[in-house]
């Protein structure tokens, strides 16, 4: 009785976490401008996405703020994960561990007004940065880089340290113990942290609403802002489009985390 309820309490999350999405990706193909009346198979309205500029200009500029925020994001992560893990006693860790963490616990909408006012302030002083593209990249890195340091951390605080001193006892420079030994291992968790930051940066809005400007509007605010007057199905095949794209994304960090700890394994 137990296994059943287990099994039956398992199904019951998984359709209520993927049910929604799942439901998005079918009324993309709707071939009716209502979304509750289903009219049959059509894949007219990703052939309106050509046409929708604001669409693929906010996508675009979404993905190439996701993408600079997450790169730049595990660098900075992976030398304070690193800092915080292999330097324990150094003066001010407390501080620097507290100002790390404090992006994950504080809302988003003070961390937006607080970057708000200081890049107005600084605007003022220095003449930039003007709000766009820039000030999303920091808005978002400010976000992500707490996320990568807490997830690449994790990685560091696991790994066994006898590896690093067996390379060190056989001859290794600590340059070449971090690029030859520490780093591979770091690797799926540096990729797992570049698609969450990636994903975070995509689909933020609050953030994105203060420190964007002018010709500067992300597809999460393009949607938010058509949501009140009514959605057209476009917005459904755009978001299939992203569903799609992250789903193989996710599938292909999955497959190289788990090819990764096959060769560890295997060597171990």
């Amino acid at each position: 009785m137990t296994g059943r309820l287990a099994r039956f309490w398992l199904v019951a999350v998984f359709l209520f976490l993927y049910l929604p999405i799942f439901s998005l990706v079918l009324f993309s193909f709707n071939d009716s401008e209502l979304p509750n009346v289903w009219r049959g198979l059509t894949l007219r309205w990703y052939h309106a996405l050509g046409a929708d500029e604001e669409l693929i200009q906010g996508l675009w500029l979404s993905l190439k703020i996701a993408f600079i925020s997450a790169s730049i994001s595990i660098v900075l992560g992976t030398l304070a994960a690193y800092a915080l893990v292999k330097y324990p006693a150094f003066k001010g860790r407390a501080l620097f561990a507290g100002m790390i963490s404090a992006p994950l616990v504080m809302p988003e909408v003070v961390i937006g007004l607080s970057l708000l006012l200081f890049l107005v302030a600084v605007q003022r002083l220095l003449g930039f940065p003007e709000r766009g593209v820039l000030t999303l990249v920091l808005g978002h890195l400010l976000v992500g880089f707490a996320y990568a340091t807490v997830v690449i951390k994790a990685r560091l605080v696991e790994m066994n340290p006898q590896l690093e001193e067996a390379a060190m006892d056989l001859g290794a420079h600590p340059s070449q113990v971090f690029w030859l030994v520490t780093l591979p291992l770091m690797l799926p968790a540096m990729l797992s942290a570049w698609l969450l930051t990636f994903t975070l940066s995509l689909d933020d809005v609050v953030l994105s609403a203060f420190l964007s400007g002018p010709g500067s509007t992300t597809l999460p605010l393009v949607i938010f802002s058509r949501a009140r007057l009514g959605l057209s199905p476009s917005i459904n095949a755009v978001a299939a489009l992203i569903v799609f794209v992250v789903s193989a994304g996710v599938i292909a960090a999955s497959y190289f985390m788990a090819r990764s700890q096959k060769v560890r394994t295997r060597i171990a």
